[in-house]
């Protein structure tokens, strides 16, 4: 998060049409922000690039989410997951995320690509209580297992509600256009 910036309650929506695209260096920088990306965020390119990606990050996103989502692109897979992040006067948007390793061609791992999307009210209405109580576990939490704590209540959810794994659950609840 960005310092100076107080989180509002000022909603943004993107349109169903609306595509959020950024990428990154392997070190989380981003090294590319598309239009709408910089409208919906409310930054100028200039401030964007090269600069570490967690900038939008909304102090309601619990640390374990981002724990499980770097653990799962350092073994090399891909991440789906919820977001609501945090725009440059205060507001927010919340997003459905992909994000994948980006391999040059001699296979090095060179950064991540994410294609954020606007997510159903209806995943929103199951994420946010979980999301809710990872942050209470948090700060109940040790600075250090924190995030390990929170995510562990995460995997326990995932587990619950009869999921295969993280992934599948976040893809169950992401249906566009109510299908």
């Amino acid at each position: 998060m960005k310092p100076g910036i107080t989180p509002n309650n000022n909603e943004k929506k993107l349109d169903d049409e609306d595509f959020i695209v950024s990428k990154t260096d392997t070190s989380g920088r981003i090294t590319y922000a598309n239009r709408i990306f910089m409208e919906i965020a409310g930054y100028p390119e200039h401030e964007l690039l090269g600069v570490q990606h967690n900038i939008i990050r909304h102090p309601d996103m619990p640390r374990g989410v981002f724990r499980f989502m770097w653990d799962t692109l350092k073994a090399g897979d891909e991440f789906f997951g919820f977001a609501k992040n945090l725009c440059a006067d205060g507001g927010f948007y919340w997003v459905f995320a992909n994000i994948t390793p980006d391999y040059d061609s001699k296979g090095k791992l060179q950064g991540y690509y994410s294609v954020r999307r606007n997510p159903p009210r209806s995943a929103l209405e199951v994420l946010i209580p979980i999301y809710r109580e990872m942050l209470a576990i948090e700060k109940r939490s040790s600075t250090k297992e924190a995030p390990d704590k929170s995510l562990e209540y995460l995997l326990d959810q995932v587990r619950q509600a009869g999921a295969k794994n993280y992934n599948s659950l976040m893809l169950s609840l992401y249906k566009p256009n109510g299908v």
